[in-house]
């Protein structure tokens, strides 16, 4: 079965997000930035909310940035249940927001405002890619 039955705006979401996944398996995180108008997501988009171009390219985020909010789940949805407790944040980089998880070795205690820090791929043990706050 092909994309056919989704139509090109989904194709083109689908490809997008096949293109996100191998760029974390090579190491990289990236967004999406408008040819048109430079208008930067993450995470990334097929078009651009802004002017509605479809003429989007990847640009690599940047790697440093401050924990702008944080909280910490003592619940977890189905199947993640003895991940808690975890720390899920929202990393400011330059502009740029991201939420992401918080690397397993950080204690919520010792999660801070303001805290400096980077962004990187993570490969879980099924194989699965995601990216994650990490402490600088």
């Amino acid at each position: 079965m092909g994309f056919e039955k989704f139509g090109r705006k989904s194709f083109t979401a689908m490809t997008k997000t096949a293109k996100f996944v191998d760029l974390l398996g090579e190491g990289k995180v990236e967004g999406t930035v408008c040819k048109q108008c430079g208008a930067k997501y993450f995470p990334p988009r097929a078009d651009c909310a802004a002017c509605l171009s479809k003429d989007m390219d990847w640009f690599e985020m940047p790697k440093s940035g401050k924990l702008e909010t944080f909280t910490t789940a003592y619940y977890a949805p189905f199947g993640f249940e003895k991940d808690c407790p975890y720390i899920m944040g929202v990393a400011d980089l330059g502009g740029i927001k991201l939420f992401a998880r918080l690397a397993g070795d950080i204690k919520p205690e010792d999660a801070k405002v303001g805290m400096d820090i980077t962004i990187r791929p993570l490969k879980y043990d099924d194989g699965q890619m995601s990216f994650e706050i990490v402490k600088a």
